[in-house]
């Protein structure tokens, strides 16, 4: 006998799908600063059930996009883009610092080694050359993995706990993947960009090289302020 019940698959594919394009409505200012959100609203705007609505509201108060809002409400957080672009800066600087220690602590080779098959996966799937939202929300997942294992592997709580600090602000986190108003072309030009900026800083680690991982890391996040959602939207929350 079938179940008409949904399966866990089905559950989280519904989950990541809410959570990519409710975060997306929020950072491209669909979605307004102060705004509060209904889940029967949210709902109907997005042709789904109300039960992934509600597991995606905790995640992106999380991840700093929204506050909460009475006692069971989430409104959409007001942030400036100066803050954003403070969180971006002081992440490049934390991580640069983290993938210096790491080089110096003579661990380069084993936290690249760790690296390397997270890199193999970003260039499977950047190889298929069309963009989607399961493309998308893939490319955040990994790539904060990527970025978590250069943390991680520095082997240091204060500067693990100080990046984790930076990355509730909105746009900071490595996982949050939300692109201007781009052609496919252009985006998927833009991920495989970042994804060779991967390859240097594991390059680097692997060689040695400690002032290159640090100095690659800071222009990483350059990378992520010019190619991020943050202009129109973060002007229209001033």
């Amino acid at each position: 006998m079938t179940s008409s019940f949904p399966d866990d698959a089905t559950c989280l594919r519904a989950k990541s799908s809410a959570l990519t394009r409710l975060r997306e409505m929020i950072l491209r200012g669909t979605l307004k600063p102060g705004e509060r959100l209904r889940e029967v609203e949210l709902a109907e705007r997005l042709a789904m059930s109300r039960t992934p609505i509600r597991q995606a509201l905790p995640a992106l108060a999380l991840e700093g996009l929204l506050v909460q809002a009475g006692v069971r409400g989430y409104a959409v957080r007001s942030f400036t883009r100066a803050e954003s672009l403070q969180a971006l800066h002081l992440r490049a600087v934390l991580e640069g610092y983290a993938a210096r220690s790491i080089v110096l602590a003579g661990r380069g080779g084993a936290v690249a080694d760790a690296l390397a098959p997270l890199i193999a996966e970003v260039d499977e799937l950047l190889r298929a050359g069309t963009l989607s939202e399961v493309l998308e929300e893939r490319y955040g997942q990994l790539n904060e993995r990527f970025h978590s294992a250069v943390v991680e592997g520095a082997d240091d709580p204060l500067l693990r706990d100080l990046i984790a600090r930076c990355n509730v602000v909105p746009f900071t986190s490595p996982a949050v993947i939300a692109f201007e108003e781009l052609d496919e072309a252009e985006i998927m030009d833009l991920m495989r960009y970042a994804q060779r900026q991967h390859h240097a800083i594991v390059n680097s680690l692997r060689a040695g090289d400690a002032l290159r991982a640090e100095m690659l890391f800071r222009e990483h996040a350059t990378t992520q302020e010019s190619s991020m959602a943050m202009g129109e939207t973060l002007r229209r929350s001033l």
